[in-house]
């Protein structure tokens, strides 16, 4: 059903809203969420900013210049959107540059393979010729014999991902591309390649970031589109002895990565933040709409959808585009989420709740809260509010929130999702298809709209996810 036909009782349910007061939200704030989730289904911010972003500044890798000139402009993006206490907070990155990569079977009957190189994967200094050795799994891999993959290429073929509206068929296999280089490496390996980790059978890699071991990648690692994963994996199943010859002259070096940061301050709690998160960079091969310049757009028209109502929150709502989500760093400090966290100090304590948008701009299907808020009168509140938009509450508490807003989390804060459907998701993550056209304009407005409609209930109330915590659930 389209959500102008869901919205025609939207009033009514509103009015019924007035008399139906729950813990910490009074009858007039529930009716006003209403009336913000109304308009932000006919405001245009959220697709301006994505657009202008994309257009003007391409794809934004972690640490680029690119990036870097993307926050400048979004900070006073924000600025001219009525937020305030705009700023630009920097912190140091290792920055990863792809350079140029090919990969070939070779032999009696050469074939082009397309790959793209897992990110801060080192270069091959030349070219690495070898047989390839298949594994199904990782496990696979980390039990071949210790020194069995001397001059080889180990490959490891985990199947096509399973296609989820959750996205949970993603993780088995970036832990592959996170964990795959360091295992060959420790066989002997000279170098890796994966099925890359993604839902779609085209011929376009899904590229993304590898893990660091002592400060270093250890080998290159390159994953191999889905019909090219079918092809080696096939002629290995014949029998054959496949010799793959990979090139690549990615580097690393060093740079800043910044958070860009912005107000609607609080009217009469203005010390006590809510926290809207998503990441500002994006992988190269495409120019990063739905990971995650849709996220940015959403957060940020979600904001200004509230300051648009006529009355400000009584707590203070910040919007922070996170600087390098993607990458991994040869020391884990968490990149823009744990330089925010290190930047607020002891602040951290009265930061009310946090919320990320990073998986996409598809429809929201549920809401998460967090740990003992799920029976309470604000989520009893909240889903009013929200069901004529086709979200409704999610049975299991929200614990993470996402990888930004993880140290967040981690440091105690309660965490909220507003979860998309992402059943096509991983057909566009990390490849050169996320792009502009893959957004769909009516599915973001209704983003907005529940992002705005949501954290007005948080913000314009006095309600502590911290206390509805069961003592079992004390520590994320």
């Amino acid at each position: 059903m389209r959500l102008s036909v869901r919205l025609l009782a939207a009033s009514a349910i509103a009015l019924s809203l007035a008399a139906a007061p729950a813990m910490a939200q009074d009858a007039a704030t529930i009716q006003r969420a209403g009336v913000i989730r109304d308009a932000a289904l006919n405001q245009n911010i959220a697709l301006d900013y994505v657009t202008r972003l994309t257009t003007r500044f391409g794809a934004r890798p972690a640490g680029s210049k690119a990036e870097q000139d993307a926050a400048a402009w979004a900070a006073d993006y924000m600025r001219a959107q009525g937020f305030q206490n705009v700023r630009i907070e920097q912190f140091p990155l290792v920055g990863w540059e792809r350079g140029e990569e090919s990969a070939s079977i070779v032999g009696e009957h050469p074939q082009r393979l397309v790959v793209a190189a897992l990110g801060h994967s080192p270069g091959t200094n030349g070219l690495i010729e070898a047989e390839v050795v298949r594994f199904d799994s990782l496990d696979a891999l980390n039990a071949a014999p210790a020194g069995s993959l001397a001059g080889k290429i180990a490959y490891v073929d985990a199947g096509q991902m399973v296609r989820m509206q959750d996205g949970s068929g993603y993780g088995p296999l970036s832990r592959i591309r996170s964990g795959g280089p360091a295992a060959a490496a420790a066989k002997g390996a000279v170098a890796f390649i994966m099925r890359s980790a993604g839902s779609d059978e085209h011929r376009m890699p899904h590229t993304g970031t590898t893990r660091y071991v002592d400060g270093v990648v250890p080998l290159p690692g390159f994953a191999l589109s889905a019909p090219d994963a079918d092809t080696v994996s096939r002629l290995i199943a014949m029998g054959e002895t496949v010799r793959v010859r990979l090139s690549s002259t990615a580097r690393v070096y060093e740079t800043v990565s910044q958070n860009v940061i912005g107000e609607i301050p609080g009217r009469s709690r203005p010390d006590e933040i809510i926290v809207l998160g998503s990441h500002l960079d994006s992988w190269d091969l495409g120019t990063g709409a739905i990971d995650d310049g849709a996220g940015g757009a959403i957060t940020l028209a979600a904001a200004r959808a509230i300051r648009d109502s006529g009355r400000r929150p009584a707590r203070t709502i910040r919007v922070v585009l996170y600087g390098s989500e993607e990458v991994a760093q040869p020391t884990d400090t968490g990149n823009g989420g744990g330089a925010y966290l290190r930047g607020i100090g002891a602040a951290v304590e009265k930061h009310i709740i946090a919320g990320e948008s990073d998986f996409g701009a598809d429809r929201v299907y549920a809401l998460g809260l967090p740990p003992g808020a799920q029976n309470s009168d604000f989520a009893r509140a909240a889903g009013r509010v929200l069901q004529p938009l086709g979200v409704l509450a999610s049975p299991r508490p929200e614990l993470f929130g996402g990888v930004d807003i993880g140290p967040l989390a981690g440091a105690g804060v309660p965490v909220f999702g507003l979860n998309q459907d992402g059943t096509r998701y991983f057909d566009l993550h990390h490849t050169a298809d996320d792009t502009l056209d893959k957004i769909d304009p009516e599915q973001l407005s209704q983003n907005v709209a529940a992002w705005a409609a949501l954290v007005w209930l948080i913000a314009d109330s006095d309600v502590d996810f911290r206390a509805m915590r069961p003592a079992a659930a004390g520590a994320h």
